[in-house]
């Protein structure tokens, strides 16, 4: 599901709501979850999961057109764990679907 597919969907469910309201709201959070990561924080939204960051150590890696070996600096990415509540009801619509 793309951004936009996201904001027509709860733009529908809340039809008082006009889609310009909606819409930023949706960016007022991603805004918010994207700062608290950046600050290192985690951020956790029950019954859906948590995100993080993680570091990565640097390492010796390959260029895979050339073979050639390159260094790959440390970084800090972000991480998501999928909440309980989430993997359960993903298993369920599999099943469902199988």
């Amino acid at each position: 599901m793309t951004r936009s597919e996201l904001i027509a969907e709860l733009a529908a469910a809340r039809p008082h709501l006009p889609a310009r309201e909606v819409e930023r709201i949706v960016q007022v959070i991603f805004t918010e979850v994207s700062n608290a990561l950046m600050r290192g924080d985690r951020v956790e939204l029950r019954g859906f999961g948590a995100f993080t960051v993680k570091k990565r150590d640097a390492r010796t890696g390959r260029n895979p057109r050339t073979g050639e070996t390159v260094s790959v600096e440390e970084k800090v990415v972000p991480f998501f764990k999928a909440g309980k509540e989430l993997r359960e009801r993903v298993n369920r619509a599999h099943k469902a679907a199988e």
